[in-house]
C-alpha cells in the first residue's frame, strides 16, 4: 500500500472480522468424547436443529492480513480497540454509545481518531522503512 487512509484502515479491519469469523471453532485438546456416534431414523430427528454450517475457511492470504490487523492493535488504548473492533463487527452507533457511554457524534469522532492514529502510524511505518 502506497498511502493509508481511514477508509482504507476501515475495510481491512472489517476483512479481519470476516476472515475471523470464518475460521473453524477452537478446541480444547486433551478432551474426547468415547461414546460411538448415535445414528437417527428420520422420523426421530423431527424437531432436531439443522447442523451449523460454516462458510469455506478463509485462504492463508486473508489470515496472514488477518494476524497483520490485529497486530495494529497494540498501538491503540484498550477502550480504542473495543471501539475499532466494535465499528468492524458492524454493530450500530447505539449499541457503541451504549457501551462507552457517550454520545453517538462523540463515539464517531472517538472512532475516527482512532482510524487515523492508526493510520498515521502506518504511513510513518512506510516512511522509516
Amino acid at each position: 500500500m502506497a498511502d493509508w487512509d481511514k477508509a482504507t484502515v476501515d475495510a481491512r479491519l472489517v476483512e479481519a472480522v470476516r476472515t475471523a469469523r470464518r475460521l473453524p471453532p477452537a478446541r480444547v485438546r486433551g478432551h474426547f468424547n468415547a461414546w460411538p456416534e448415535i445414528f437417527r431414523e428420520e422420523w426421530e430427528t423431527y424437531g432436531v436443529d439443522e447442523p451449523v454450517r460454516r462458510p469455506m475457511p478463509p485462504s492463508p492470504e486473508a489470515i496472514d492480513r488477518m494476524l497483520e490487523t490485529t497486530r495494529w492493535m497494540q498501538w491503540l488504548e484498550v477502550e480504542q480497540r473495543h471501539l475499532v473492533w466494535m465499528r468492524a463487527k458492524r454493530y450500530g452507533w447505539r449499541d457503541i454509545s451504549i457501551r462507552f457511554a457517550c454520545n453517538r457524534s462523540t463515539a464517531w469522532r472517538h472512532w475516527q481518531r482512532a482510524l487515523q492514529q492508526l493510520a498515521d502510524h502506518l504511513n510513518q511505518r512506510l516512511v522509516t522503512r
